[in-house]
């Protein structure tokens, strides 16, 4: 079973970012190889019920199970122990990572009040571009009546673009709206 997206790069992107870039293999087209979503609370030291929230949460919103993550180290001046569950994260790749973005495409970012595009200030200088969204409940998964703790994530999206420009064309083909 293809994905819109996957089948959308197949036909359209790679021929269209071979013309733009000159490449000569279909192998040289950069492609997206994952794509991680991230949250993280620091209020889940103290209760860990919103950890549990926010990790049901996530699932339901990429459709696979979220792995929680732990402090690596104790500091001190934020009242932090090693080894305390923080946040949690999904790594999609595949079918589910096209679907994931075709979602985060065409149904959350529009719910966003005032949205105008994504900064294009965020790629890593390697191809790699994140951003975070403010609120969990513009995915229509999440029911807004149930939701106990408004709380932000963050998504990044991993590609095999050796550049910047490339990765944000391959984006824009995607149909990433960025702020113009």
């Amino acid at each position: 079973m293809a994905t819109r997206l996957g089948e959308k790069y197949s036909k359209d992107i790679m021929s269209s970012m071979t013309k733009a870039f000159g490449y000569k293999n279909v192998m040289q087209v950069p492609k997206i190889s994952k794509i991680v979503v991230h949250v993280t609370l620091g209020e889940a030291t103290q209760n860990i019920k919103v950890l549990e929230a926010a990790e049901k949460e996530l699932a339901s919103i990429t459709g696979q199970k979220a792995l929680v993550t732990k402090s690596k180290k104790a500091i001190a001046g934020f009242k932090l122990k090693q080894n305390v569950p923080l946040g949690c994260k999904v790594t999609l790749r595949g079918d589910r990572m096209y679907e994931f973005l075709d979602r985060l495409i065409s149904l959350a970012l529009p719910r966003i009040r005032d949205f105008r595009g994504i900064s294009t200030k965020s790629f890593d200088g390697r191809g790699n571009f994140s951003f975070g969204l403010k609120e969990q409940y513009i995915f229509p998964e999440i029911d807004y009546d149930k939701v106990e703790t408004v709380h932000g994530l963050d998504v990044t999206i991993c590609t095999s673009a050796k550049t910047d420009e490339e990765s944000r064309a391959l984006l824009k083909e995607f149909g990433v709206p960025f702020r113009r």
